[in-house]
């Protein structure tokens, strides 16, 4: 890994198409005389003007794009590839062995949820577009994933004539990924999403050697993760909850957050420190991606690799029932007493948690638990800020339920741990943007790493050019 680059005197071009000065939508265009490489697709989510960017022309020709490469398979990462690939991208899209698995369950999900979305507008006829058409279909999806193809991490890996890569573990979700792109003899550094220190499950955030820019998240660029222990936290939410006797409501991540709720959810019971409750996974995605999870144990931290060998099952809880069909979600709503659901919908944007808060934010026996970051005017966002009501399927709900936060549970680093990991990395970058985060944290983060390291470093804007000359 050690740099061993030639200067060739050509200037390499990155743009910033997307997650700057927002934490969704990362897209990065490097451009070489001979080469134009993205790396990573990702969907815009949240607020109506970041989702209209998803309907524009893209900043670049898709037809021009020699190469793609993956940090991870979350959508905010992946999710606007089949938009590419319908406006005529037909290349490779690199990726881990493990993003490879799950983007084929993350993507025909989100083409899915664009059909049924057009589907329910022209039904409804709120659409202003007649007929309201999806943003891409399943079509465009399996033609994306035709495109996949998997290097390995811990080595690089020549993607075209005088472009190599090195992934390495981001410790952020199975199969995520740091990256140093080395191309005519310069080398940009992308840090993708730094995952936490000494969290269950996965590794921690491997090092890379930085190189002539560095592209660095900052999603929590302005905070730390409260100290107390997520594991403990939750404990206590639930001896609550079940002392109110009503639902457990869980908007989760599908992947990522699903399984290390499990985990911990799993340990406790085994410690006798909560009840062995009706663990519902209400999610087909989550339930698949859970089993991916155990497919690809090479990518486990030591404790967990130790776990499976003592056939602990640190994935499996006492009650745990898997929800496939839509009429066993539907039945959880004639379910009385304690029982957790961990329903598709982080941000609550979209999923089977909608059907069940619809049902349940009008009780005070009902809660609702945030176990992740909630995106600026989300759904989410509006039920854990603590307003009195939220609009869900056209019409408004009152919230009575009680809501409770775990942010610990989060699989971004805070800021003490991204500056940990920017210490661990070997390296000063000429130049560097602070990309994924808020205006708030962003600014935040670039002024900490300005004081803690005297690097050149900016907050990136949008459709920003570099040269790394």
């Amino acid at each position: 890994m050690a740099l061993s680059l030639s200067n060739s005197g050509e200037v390499i071009r990155l743009t910033l198409c997307g997650a700057a000065g927002t934490v969704t939508g990362s897209r990065y265009l490097v451009e070489s005389d001979r080469h134009k490489i993205l790396i990573d697709g990702g969907l815009f989510q949240g607020p109506k003007e970041l989702r209209d960017r998803n309907w524009q022309d893209p900043p670049f020709d898709p037809t021009a794009i020699s190469a793609i490469v993956l940090t991870h398979a979350h959508i905010d990462h992946t999710g606007y590839l089949p938009v590419l690939v319908r406006r005529g991208y037909k290349g490779p899209i690199y990726c881990t062995p493990a993003t490879n698995e799950l983007l084929r369950l993350l993507l025909l999900d989100s083409a899915h949820l664009q059909e049924e979305e057009a589907r329910y507008l022209e039904q409804s006829g709120s659409s202003r577009h007649h007929p309201p058409l999806p943003l891409y279909t399943s079509e465009d999806a399996v033609k994306t994933l035709a495109l996949l193809r998997v290097i390995p991490r811990g080595h690089f890996t020549e993607i075209l004539p005088d472009v190599r890569v090195l992934p390495l573990g981001a410790g952020h979700i199975l199969g995520s990924a740091n990256l140093s792109l080395e191309i005519s003899g310069k080398r940009l550094s992308f840090s993708g999403d730094v995952g936490r220190y000494d969290a269950p499950i996965l590794p921690d955030p491997t090092a890379l050697e930085i190189g002539d820019v560095l592209l660095m998240e900052s999603t929590y660029g302005d905070k730390d993760h409260p100290q107390g222990n997520p594991r403990d936290e939750l404990r206590d939410v639930i001896k609550r909850a079940v002392s109110r006797g009503g639902p457990i409501l869980v908007p989760a991540f599908a992947l990522g957050r699903t399984q290390t709720l499990i985990y911990f959810l799993a340990e406790l019971e085994r410690a006798g420190e909560i009840p062995a409750l009706p663990v519902f996974i209400d999610s087909p995605m989550a339930i698949d991606m859970t089993e991916i999870y155990r497919k690809f144990d090479y990518d486990y931290d030591a404790e967990m690799i130790e776990m499976v060998k003592q056939k602990n099952q640190p994935l499996r809880t006492q009650r745990l029932k898997y929800c496939h069909t839509s009429g066993e979600s539907k039945a959880l709503n004639d379910m009385h007493g304690s029982r957790i659901i961990i329903a598709a919908g982080g941000m609550v944007t979209g999923g089977r948690i909608l059907h069940h808060l619809n049902r349940w934010l009008p009780f005070d026996t009902t809660t609702v638990l945030f176990v992740g970051y909630q995106g600026v005017e989300t759904r989410g966002q509006i039920i854990q800020s603590g307003a009195p009501d939220v609009r869900i399927f056209g019409h408004t709900v009152p919230i009575k339920a009680n809501v409770e936060t775990i942010s610990g549970l989060s699989a971004h680093g805070g800021r003490s741990e991204l500056l940990r990991w920017l210490k661990s990395c070997k390296g000063t970058p000429k130049q560097m943007r602070i990309v994924h985060g808020e205006p708030g944290p962003a600014q935040s983060f670039a002024d900490a790493v300005r004081t803690e390291f005297g690097w050149n470093v900016e907050v990136g804007k949008h459709l920003e050019k570099l040269e790394i000359r």
